[in-house]
């Protein structure tokens, strides 16, 4: 993961380990993202990529290049909204407009989350198994939680050893 020393991520404390998931709170912060109407991660994955990436490669209105983040973060519903987080020098005021009109600014709260990492390649049968894994352990030790579940991935497309996923839902 040596590509991922020098980018920021998306902070969090974790609050408690468990075998196979851990609790973290995640601090409030700023996302770019686009909504898109497929449910699929292999139909949006490479789509949304694209279109957020385009945005911080210069496709705004000061054609600045926004440095990237991780971890690549997808909602896990029927319509699928890819997300990218924003640097922390960045307010949604000082954020370039997007060429864009697809991509929104979405202030994520503070947040409790349960988490349950895999590696390799994402698919869309692994997400489904991680996130079934994750719901019967979370209801194994009695712990609450939302419909709000998110895929992240922290790697580069290039990268193609020690690839780190997670399945993640928010907790009531």
């Amino acid at each position: 993961m040596n590509s991922q020393k020098n980018i920021e991520k998306y902070p969090y404390k974790v609050v408690k380990n468990y075998s196979d998931f851990e609790i973290r709170i995640y601090e409030a912060s700023l996302f770019t993202s686009v909504k898109l109407s497929n449910n699929t991660y292999k139909e949006t994955s490479s789509k949304g990529f694209s279109i957020l990436a385009g945005y911080i490669f210069g496709g705004n209105n000061k054609n600045e290049k926004i440095a990237m983040t991780s971890p690549v973060a997808m909602t896990i519903d029927d319509a699928t909204t890819m997300m990218f987080l924003v640097p922390k020098k960045y307010t949604k005021e000082t954020l370039p407009k997007p060429n864009n009109g697809a991509i929104q600014f979405t202030e994520m709260p503070a947040k409790k989350v349960a988490a349950i990492t895999f590696n390799g390649w994402a698919n869309d049968d692994k997400i489904k198994d991680y996130k079934e894994k994750l719901m019967a352990a979370l209801d194994k030790n009695g712990i609450k939680y939302t419909a709000n579940f998110y895929f992240l991935g922290y790697n580069a497309p290039f990268e193609l050893l020690n690839r780190k996923n997670e399945v993640i839902v928010e907790l009531e």
